[in-house]
């Protein structure tokens, strides 16, 4: 028999969600090495972005000293790390961090880009999901440009510091598009049991359950983006009391978008809410698949304890990496039991 010329036979789901679930493990580990990036003050090292050369690190002890040259002419270095004495040594480290990171940045557009190009070729991709994998590709694309805005905000002679707005649309893309892969893997996967079923749906309770954790995120990114959690090492209590003195001067909303003691509050507190929303969706799918539940459970129980732990050990680098690499998780485990109540819906 001659191979069938439709593409809905040549369609290979179970591949494909294969393939984004590995793009999605990719993506966690970048939100990781961006968590000690940020931890370790390396993310103003590098002060030029090249998409093709910039793969390479300097090779030489005269490229080395160029570099160093020329993060010596900004304020971080002149305000920060220089006078604390840094040496070419202390810089090779901190520039070893943002070197990784960008090259991670390019080998998962890679893992993307080439396998969609040959699945496409292939016409490998169920009908309907081309525009889907066409939109994460953009936002791979974005997620590099927003890395290098924030970066850029950073870049002259006055900060010491990149903008924690643009440090956190740089984290919360990653985080969108770790969903969005999570998601259509898991529609994928679903289509490979059943070539009949239909995309999952937002329903209203995911929207409210995702626009809740977006809030935490968000404030988590500007708590890095401020350091924000070095306002106290305490807790519950901060300053011996509730609620922190801040600076008020400028009215609550300026605060809330500035002030590293009023942000820190903030989402220490608005955790508990993204708890409670958390707890609900963990009951609605215990029914549907209890392992979902269990991974919704685990998830904001090990972050809760690492955030804690994270503010008494004021931002132990490694345990401030691991509560940014269980946000990721938290991220996933929510959109798996999100998939589950919109496949039922």
């Amino acid at each position: 028999m001659e191979p069938s010329a439709d593409p809905a036979d040549r369609a290979r789901p179970q591949a494909l969600a294969r393939w984004l679930f590995a793009v999605a493990l990719l993506v966690v580990a970048m939100v990781v090495v961006g968590g000690i990036t940020r931890l370790t003050e390396s993310g103003l090292s590098i002060t030029e972005w090249k998409p093709v050369t910039g793969a390479l690190p300097p090779l030489n002890e005269s490229q080395w000293k160029a570099e160093f040259e020329a993060y010596k002419q900004i304020g971080e270095y002149r305000q920060v790390t220089g006078p604390a004495g840094m040496t070419l040594a202390d810089y090779k480290f901190i520039y070893f961090w943002e070197w990784f990171h960008r090259l991670l940045g390019r080998v998962i557009g890679l893992a993307f880009a080439l396998p969609l190009a040959w699945f496409w070729v292939r016409r490998a991709i169920p009908a309907g999901y081309k525009p889907r994998l066409l939109a994460l590709l953009a936002l791979g694309g974005l997620q590099g440009a927003f890395g290098w805005f924030m970066v850029r905000s950073g870049i002259n002679e006055t900060s010491t510091d990149v903008s924690h707005f643009w440090l956190s649309i740089h984290l919360l893309t990653a985080l969108f598009t770790l969903a969005g892969l999570i998601w259509t893997a898991l529609d994928l996967r679903a289509l490979d049991r059943d070539s009949a079923a239909r995309p999952a749906r937002m329903t209203g309770f995911a929207a409210l359950t995702g626009a809740v954790l977006f809030v935490q995120l968000l404030l988590g990114a500007w708590v890095a983006g401020l350091d924000a959690g070095l306002a106290s090492d305490t807790w519950p209590l901060m300053q011996g009391r509730l609620v922190p003195e801040y600076d008020s001067s400028r009215g609550f909303a300026w605060a809330a978008l500035h002030d590293p003691f009023l942000i820190h509050f903030l989402h220490r507190w608005w955790a508990w809410v993204a708890v409670a929303f958390l707890i609900v969706l963990a009951r609605r799918v215990r029914g549907i698949e209890r392992r979902a539940s269990i991974a919704i459970h685990s998830a904001f129980g090990i972050q809760i304890l690492l955030g804690i732990a994270t503010v008494l050990t004021a931002v132990e680098l490694w345990i401030a990496v691991l509560h940014q690499f269980v946000g990721a998780l938290v991220v996933a485990a929510t959109v798996w039991g999100l998939h589950l109540l919109g496949r039922r819906a």
